[in-house]
Order: C-alpha cells, then sequence, then structure tokens
C-alpha cells in the first residue's frame, strides 16, 4: 500500500517527524502476523510493536500519542478505509422557508486545561467518524505538524483523501473531552464528530432552534 505521507502535499509530508514513516512502513512488514490477534481493532504501532489498541479510536490514539513514539494508527484488516466524515448536499428549495443549520462554539485545546482557541459555527455531527476543521483554522491552533500523524479522511461516497491528524482536545460546558482531529485541506466545514459527540448528552431542540450540551 502506497504511503499516506507521500501522499500529502510535500510541502506538509516534509514537517511529519521522521518516525511516523518509519512506523508505518514497520507495520506494514509485519501487518499480516497482527491479524489474527487484532483484526478490526484499532492500534498504535511504534518501534517495532504494538502500544496500545481497542475499539474506539480516539482512546486508543491519545494513549498512542502519550508515549512519545509518533506511532502509526491504523484500524488492523481496514487500512484502506477512511475516517468518515459524512457530508451530503441537497439543493435547496427556494420556495420555502429554509432550515436552520445546527452549530455550536467549541474551545479547542491542545492540552487539557490550557487556553485554547473559540471556534463559532462547529457542526455537531453525528454522522461523523471524528472532527475536522480547516487547515486555517488549524493553523490558529498552533498545532506542530511534526506532532501530527498521516491518515485517510472520505465521504459516506467517493474517495478517500489524505489527512493529517493530532490528539487535541475539545472543551465544551466547562469540560475538556479527547477529541481527534482532522485536517480538511479543500473544505470549509468545521465538524465536531462522534469522537466527541458520543461522550455527551446533546439535545437538538428543533422547535427552539437551539442545540442543548449536557442538558
Amino acid at each position: 500500500m502506497k504511503s499516506i505521507i507521500d501522499q500529502l502535499p510535500p510541502e506538509i509530508a516534509r514537517q511529519l517527524h521522521p518516525d511516523r514513516r518509519k512506523n508505518e512502513e514497520a507495520y506494514w512488514a509485519v501487518r499480516d502476523q497482527l491479524l489474527d490477534q487484532y483484526r478490526g481493532q484499532w492500534i498504535g504501532f511504534a518501534a517495532g510493536r504494538v502500544i496500545a489498541s481497542g475499539k474506539s479510536p480516539v482512546t486508543v490514539s491519545h494513549a498512542a500519542e502519550e508515549t512519545g513514539l509518533h506511532p502509526f494508527f491504523i484500524c488492523v484488516g481496514k487500512e484502506d478505509q477512511p475516517c468518515r466524515i459524512r457530508r451530503v448536499s441537497f439543493p435547496y428549495d427556494y420556495a420555502y422557508p429554509g432550515e436552520a443549520l445546527p452549530s455550536i462554539s467549541v474551545e479547542f485545546r491542545q492540552s487539557s486545561g490550557s487556553p485554547g482557541v473559540i471556534l463559532d459555527r462547529v457542526i455537531p455531527d453525528t454522522g461523523a467518524d471524528a472532527s475536522l476543521l480547516p487547515w486555517a483554522d488549524c493553523q490558529l491552533l498552533h498545532l506542530d505538524l511534526a506532532l501530527s500523524r498521516q491518515g485517510l479522511v472520505g465521504g459516506v461516497v467517493g474517495s478517500s483523501e489524505p489527512t493529517l491528524a493530532f490528539q487535541i482536545w475539545a472543551s465544551l460546558d466547562g469540560l475538556d473531552y479527547p477529541c481527534r482531529l482532522h485536517v480538511d485541506f479543500a473544505g470549509n466545514d468545521r465538524i465536531l464528530g462522534r469522537d466527541v459527540l458520543n461522550r455527551l448528552a446533546i439535545l437538538f431542540d428543533g422547535p427552539t432552534s437551539e442545540v442543548v450540551v449536557n442538558p
């Protein structure tokens, strides 16, 4: 399988930590040996071994990154399946009053408890596997590319695209939640995915046009 890093823009790929490529290559060298034990599980792979594993990608990715080994992160046996950011577009019916789009404000933080950047018009999307921000927003967060890792992102249908993923935190209602943030190099939508939403009680109150967090 072609390295995900090689599919990224060259000026971005050059800034990734070199161990990301080494760990990706090392994973593929032993991948078939991991299938029996880890098929269908998310793993962090570094230093020639599995350093974290489990069913929850955001939990596994945060645990793997805490080692400081710049791991390769993948779902064993489903390596070609991208993280789904589900976008569906419908033409507007200009003869009918437009429907409101639910959106919230979220503070994205590099580490839990530290000051971050508050972004508005973030779409809480229960159809998205993970969270996603445009590259311009990621630059506002001053994320270190050397701490990012390669990955794939795509819609419900259509081809997947290379992306970078960061382990950060999303702060809502006074609490910090682990976030598996992907970079969108082409679009402008801000999406909060199930990596965060599944840790919240969230109410979409259409009649009052409100999104209520932890009601």
